[in-house]
């Protein structure tokens, strides 16, 4: 019998979606949407680091098209990932009571 074997897509934690006490140093949905944001912003000022780094004869056409490339696909998984949450929310606004 064969086994499937399926990559999954990591995110910037691995904490468990499980509420933990307040002061208790526990990171909350905010600080990791915040979190997301960051890892997402850094990768597009290192796409535009090493694009002006190929501008100025210095960088790697390789380094820099797979920094645009890494930029590109964190950006379009934080706008599905935005898209969802406005979903979920429109989603719940319509629900009656």
């Amino acid at each position: 019998m064969k086994s499937l074997s399926v990559n999954s897509v990591e995110f910037p934690s691995s904490t468990p979606a499980v509420e933990k006490p307040e002061g208790s140093g526990a990171s909350g949905f905010g600080q990791e949407l915040e979190a997301a944001v960051k890892k997402v912003d850094d990768l597009q000022v290192a796409a535009d680091v090493e694009t002006q780094k190929l501008a100025n004869g210095d960088g790697n056409l390789h380094e820099t098209m797979l920094a645009l490339e890494k930029a590109d696909i964190a950006m379009r998984l934080a706008m599905k990932v935005r898209t969802k949450l406005v979903e979920a929310y429109n989603d719940v606004m319509r629900m009656t009571v």
